[in-house]
């Protein structure tokens, strides 16, 4: 009998003897149907399968457990016979690699924020110290189909994060992963590649050369061994490594329906800080990334600084107060400003003029003429007051 058969029929026969998933409870308020195993709600009986206290919604029946279990087995068993752990090892010898474990040197440990999700193993080609390398790290991801204005917006934020002592992680897909990857290159930056196959079929094909240039001061990583083929479920499923090593995850461009989409929602569900970077709200393109901030689950990103704040320190990374010029009546009290915006810009005005435009009394507005002739915001002339001329610039 087939090794994967054996394991079913153990855990069929387990189940079984178990009287189909747990026993009764009889009497009282509370009883239980040998077919559920699970306990009924206080002052009422349980009905077999209906998980917990009240009839639903509660705790597993003992052996609910064993039979998801048993399913998973029969579902994996035929594909058993085909596995060879040696021949993956061998072949990921022979590429230079290394395979981590958790628990491991290199292994990153932020992946644990997944729980079951978590990866079991990653086959790594490059660099093997993942932990070492994805410290300080911002996830760049974004549709395949990206357009001029989003592929601009990559390169530039990926060669900043790059010169403030980042790794770019992306999946090396075409359109903005690639131009992310790319740029962090050409600035001596180190990247780490999510492949959705092994590690020795380097997918999409024509971007293969950009994923060796990637392994000299990076690495390229996966979840499945060496051999194995892309599909849309792996493209989904390593969309959620891409999230946890990344100290934030920034989503560049995106369409309602890319994929880059679904790395956000993985960084959100593990609590990890989502940026989206604003389009035109002309661009199709764009409208996944508006959808992110409309609904708060993003935060506006538009250049590096802005990414490296979401993933790095809070102090040593905090993006600093823009400079804002500084102009003469800056400062200046409401009745003060009142008072300025009546002065005549050409021909002087008496005090009494200037009181009327402002809505004043004429002693209000002489007291704050005066203060407005030391900070050189009004001039006098011949008893008549206007606004001081700005000064010429040659």
């Amino acid at each position: 009998m087939e090794a994967g058969q054996r394991v079913a029929r153990t855990l069929s026969d387990d189940v079984d003897a178990d009287g189909g998933g747990g026993r009764g409870r009889p009497g009282g308020g509370e009883s239980g149907s040998g077919g559920g195993g699970a306990r009924g709600g206080r002052g009422g009986a349980g009905s077999g399968g209906s998980g917990g206290r009240g009839g639903s919604g509660g705790r597993r029946a003992p052996g609910s457990s064993a039979r998801v279990l048993m399913a998973g087995v029969r579902r994996w068993a035929q594909r058993l016979e085909s596995l060879d752990p040696a021949r993956d090892l061998e072949a990921l010898e022979r590429l230079g690699g290394t395979l981590l474990v958790p628990g491991e040197p290199g292994w990153p440990e932020p992946l644990a924020a997944l729980g079951s999700a978590a990866p079991t193993a990653l086959w790594v080609r490059g660099r093997a110290d993942l932990a070492g390398l994805t410290r300080r790290s911002v996830s760049l991801v974004g549709a395949r189909a990206s357009t001029g204005y989003g592929e601009a917006v990559a390169q530039e934020m990926a060669r900043g994060l790059v010169g403030r002592g980042f790794t770019v992680v992306s999946g090396g897909a075409y359109g903005i992963d690639a131009v992310a990857h790319r740029a962090t290159l050409a600035v001596g930056g180190s990247t780490v590649v999510l492949l959705a196959s092994g590690v020795d079929r380097l997918y999409p094909a024509a971007n293969s050369r950009l994923m060796r240039a990637a392994l000299k001061d990076g690495a390229v990583v996966s979840e499945v061994p060496p051999g194995s083929v892309p599909f849309r479920q792996r493209f989904l499923a390593r969309n959620r490594i891409i999230a946890a090593l990344g100290g934030a995850t920034v989503v560049v461009e995106a369409a309602r329906r890319s994929g880059a989409l679904s790395t956000a929602n993985h960084a959100t569900s593990i609590a990890r800080p989502v940026g989206a970077v604003p389009g035109p709200v002309t661009s199709m393109a764009s409208t996944g990334c508006h959808d992110l901030l409309r609904s708060g689950a993003a935060v506006c990103v538009t250049d590096d600084a802005e990414a490296a704040e979401l993933a790095g320190d809070l102090m040593a990374d905090a993006v600093p107060e823009p400079a804002v010029e500084q102009r003469p009546e800056d400062g200046l009290d409401p009745v003060a400003r009142q008072v300025l915006d009546a002065l005549p810009v050409r021909q002087a005005a008496p005090v009494e003029s200037v009181a009327t435009v402002a809505g004043l009394g004429v002693p209000d507005v002489r007291a704050k003429l005066g203060s407005l002739l030391i900070k050189g915001l009004a001039e006098k002339d011949a008893g008549s007051w206007r606004r001081a001329r700005p000064p010429r610039t040659s």
